[in-house]
């Protein structure tokens, strides 16, 4: 299948000094990172980089998604450990794996991934802060909390010593024409209201010129923090083996579709559709 198309962009906002914001983009290999370090000192830096370049050379090897981030945590750890004056660094972290017509996203953190499709959006991700336990108990309403003081407490993050694991959050789905998703450190979700970033994916412009603006959007209410956005858009040609990919993952076969990796999957999905043609060819005969 032909690579995602996509958009990325990073700015160091108007009040901080460095970028503690990391990314990844690897469409041939059907992986985006976002990592958001915190730490000062540079060690937010060193957390961010080292998450998303641990996670490509995992999945580039054979990895999970959720393993990969799970095993980052561990290798930020021995990264702060092995220096002192980075004590205190970490990472929140949201990625997004594609597979043929499916995709998963996973996350530690705030970092958010939303679903933009047919011009409405929705949260894909769910924070692990503060703020977010407290609406989930009913203790704050969603409304209360969008500018709740303690919003920007998280309660998980990859590097925390605190934490011998991390718990890895995970969403997955089927892509559709015409969808877009995205992903991004809370630069952007902070200061653009979920409202005004459906608007500006809804506007014309491929997905570099919409990452460039929903940029742009934050910078223009402040940028208080670091800010960085990948956009990546639904295939738009689906290929014969998509097709019948897309059709298996509606049938009670889809945990089989699910369970391979990339390459025994097309096999797997090239047999199948080889059968069914073979089926339909011989059906014709009689």
């Amino acid at each position: 299948m032909t690579p995602l198309k996509y958009g990325a962009a990073t700015d160091v906002g108007l009040v901080r000094d460095n970028n503690e914001d990391a990314f990844l983009s690897r469409p041939d290999i059907g992986l985006w990172v976002v990592a958001d370090g915190m730490g000062g000192h540079e060690a937010g830096e060193e957390a961010s980089r080292i998450t998303k370049e641990y996670i490509e050379r995992a999945v580039l090897n054979g990895s999970s998604l959720r393993l990969a981030i799970s095993q980052a945590h561990h290798e930020v750890m021995r990264y702060a450990a092995q220096h002192p004056e980075k004590a205190g660094m970490g990472t929140t972290v949201v990625a997004l794996r594609t597979h043929g017509m499916e995709y998963e996203v996973e996350w530690v953190g705030d970092s958010r991934a939303y679903l933009w499709t047919k011009g409405d959006l929705y949260r894909l991700s769910r924070d692990h802060s503060l703020v977010q336990s407290l609406v989930d108990s009913g203790a704050l309403t969603p409304a209360e909390a969008v500018n709740h003081p303690q919003k920007n407490v998280i309660i998980q993050s990859i590097g925390v010593t605190n934490l011998p694991d991390v718990r890895v959050d995970q969403v997955s789905g089927i892509w559709e024409p015409g969808q877009r998703i995205l992903l991004c450190s809370d630069g952007l979700s902070d200061l653009v209201s979920e409202q005004d970033i459906a608007d500006i994916l809804a506007q014309e412009g491929d997905e570099q010129t919409l990452a460039n603006r929903l940029m742009q959007a934050a910078l223009d209410r402040g940028g208080t923090d670091n800010v960085t956005v990948l956009v990546i858009a639904a295939p738009g040609t689906v290929s014969a083996l998509g097709k019948v990919q897309g059709l298996l993952l509606k049938t009670p076969l889809a945990p089989l579709v699910h369970h391979f990796k990339d390459r025994q999957r097309a096999l797997i999905l090239g047999g199948i559709g080889a059968l069914v043609l073979l089926g339909i060819l011989a059906f014709q005969q009689f």
